[in-house]
């Protein structure tokens, strides 16, 4: 990647490098909370059970949909997913922004926390995309 390149914005690699740590760690947690989202959804609509935790029936027990009485598992994953995705989303801003990548690219880096597997082989190849940048913004180190 040169700099005389009209797309090319000025990148700071260090900052880059940074970004690119706290997308990785993003891409992580949001796709182990999104394997957790699917195992939760086959258990409540496949099979009719809802994980409780720390109930009568012990740490972690498999309970009919709507008779939780401790704390509802099921439920804090869908929540968690929720809110750590908007992090995931930042966090893909943070690398998008910074390299004034196309827009398709941003789409690309936030499909990762929709389907469970995509956000582990999409921070695959972002990652060696980005740190191919950073070697070239270094000069080849």
């Amino acid at each position: 990647m040169t700099t005389d390149s009209p797309r090319t914005p000025t990148v700071v690699p260090d900052r880059l490098q940074t970004a690119l740590k706290w997308y990785r760690i993003a891409a992580w947690i949001t796709g182990i909370l999104l394997l957790l989202l699917a195992v939760e959804i086959i258990a409540k609509y496949g099979y009719g059970y809802e994980v409780e935790m720390f109930g009568d029936q012990g740490l972690f027990a498999l309970v009919p949909n709507d008779t939780v009485q401790a704390f509802n598992l099921s439920q804090a994953t869908v929540i968690a997913h929720g809110w750590f995705y908007v992090v995931y989303l930042f966090a893909c801003f943070r690398v998008w922004s910074i390299l004034r990548w196309p827009f398709w690219r941003f789409l690309w880096l936030a499909s990762g926390g929709l389907l469970p597997i995509l956000s582990f082989v999409i921070e695959h190849y972002a990652t060696k995309t980005v740190t191919a940048i950073v070697v070239d913004l270094r000069g080849g180190e």
